[in-house]
């Protein structure tokens, strides 16, 4: 049994760490899947099973996963059962505490979507400001701290949406003062728009293209930094002030646009992997010396169930150390050589195995945690040797309806990790766990 003392340990001390990193936007700081905590357990060995939490609070559905800034934590939700309308919510909780610090909520009625749970994307917090967009298409630019609002955009009202089988997901990105997502509008060439910061006017927009589930990322190229969005037919770096387009690359799929987790990038930057259900993997490089790209290589099995290379899904590779790593369609974890795509090994015991089996992995120096689609926090270590695993807990429940699952729920929510902390959330509660050294 795990002395009080240790527990209250655990509890109090993020009230030291109130300056530690933030997680302000999709997959942390960058969008890169990196955590720099330094301090945290090295194993879950002696301590209790749940691990006790910092707080707890209540939320609605949804699969949109909770971002870290300031004193915030952040989320999108489908409401809760006391709203008397459809709505969904952009919600802000005291990060120290998990009490409620302001609410902005409003009326939205899902049509034409499947797996209506809740909201996709997550808030982007940038310069003071709160950045979310509803899976019907509402845009909402927010006061970080208080919750006012600054500018409301149902993009609806402005595009002829062909809208996608999920739903809108593109969580926002903001640059050179411009907010930039999939709004979807192919007729209109409106798949990738550019919206003022200040008041969500259109500035540009690019693409006849069907829209993908992909958040668009920022890479550096000869000394600028270009946006990359991925659509449902191309790849595309881009100039975020003015939307011109500095390379392309076609990626048409070979059933319907279902990419989903986005691209990993190396740590020098010269490579770009791209992973799809259907369609399989593709490897770009990135030119250092001047704005251009090229595809290397592009493999894919029968279909998605014989798979080649890496069919991904829902959670998003990574690369690191000169290789790739990821979870194949149903389940399976693997490392690709990245000279070839060739598999160096699968492992089928760290993700549950089934139809879009998920584990959300993010590294903090050679340790790779995961969030399983269980609510297991699992350590391990991933290199061309195979999958060491270290430890795993259970932290939270699965709670979102899958048929396809044997236990028949699971939990779809990207989490955040911000100082020495774990931010997830379910169907009905979102939780902070502390994970430094006692």
């Amino acid at each position: 049994m795990i002395r009080s003392s240790v527990i209250g340990a655990l509890i109090i001390c993020w009230f030291a760490t109130v300056s530690a990193e933030d997680w302000p936007e999709w997959r942390g700081t960058d969008r890169s899947g990196l955590w720099n905590a330094e301090g945290v357990v090295e194993s879950f060995d002696g301590m209790p099973d749940p691990l006790p939490r910092v707080w707890s609070a209540p939320v609605g559905a949804g699969y949109s996963g909770p971002t870290v800034a300031g004193d915030g934590v952040y989320l999108l939700d489908r409401g809760l059962p006391s709203d008397s309308e459809p709505v969904e919510r952009v919600v802000c909780v005291d990060r120290a505490t998990g009490k409620e610090k302001w609410v902005h909520r409003y009326a939205c009625e899902y049509r034409d979507v499947g797996y209506d749970f809740g909201p996709r994307s997550s808030v982007t917090v940038k310069d003071s400001k709160a950045f979310a967009l509803g899976m019907m298409g509402h845009l909402h630019c927010l006061d970080a701290e208080t919750g006012e609002l600054i500018w409301a955009k149902d993009l609806s009202q402005h595009y002829k949406i062909d809208m996608p089988i999920w739903g809108l997901t593109s969580s926002p990105l903001v640059e050179d003062g411009v907010v930039i997502l999939q709004a979807a509008a192919p007729g209109e060439g409106a798949c990738v728009v550019g919206l003022d910061l200040a008041n969500g006017n259109e500035i540009w927009r690019a693409f006849p293209d069907k829209a993908s589930y992909v958040s668009p990322i920022i890479v550096e190229q000869d000394g600028k930094r270009v946006v990359v969005v991925w659509t449902g037919m191309r790849i595309a770096g881009m100039n975020a002030a003015t939307g011109d387009v500095y390379w392309d690359i076609p990626t048409h799929p070979n059933k319907m646009p279902i990419n989903v987790p986005g691209p990993a990038v190396s740590e020098d930057g010269k490579l770009m992997f791209l992973s799809v259900f259907y369609d399989g993997s593709r490897l770009i490089e990135l030119s250092q010396d001047t704005v251009a790209a090229k595809e290397l290589w592009a493999r894919k099995g029968i279909n998605e169930r014989t798979t080649d290379a890496l069919h991904n899904m829902i959670s998003p590779p990574y690369i690191y150390g000169g290789y790739i790593y990821g979870i194949d369609s149903y389940g399976q974890m693997r490392c690709l050589d990245p000279s070839t795509g060739d598999r160096v090994w699968e492992n089928l015991e760290a993700v549950p195995q089934g139809r879009w089996g998920t584990g959300f992995m993010v590294r903090n120096g050679k340790i790779t945690w995961m969030l399983t689609e269980r609510g297991e926090l699992v350590m391990a270590k991933l290199t061309p040797e195979g999958y060491s695993e270290i430890d795993r807990v259970q932290i939270i429940d699965a709670t979102t309806p899958l048929k396809q699952r044997e236990e028949g729920t699971v939990l779809w929510s990207h989490p955040a990790f911000a100082g020495t902390q774990i931010f997830a959330r379910n169907d009905r509660e979102l939780i902070c766990v502390e994970l430094k050294q006692p």
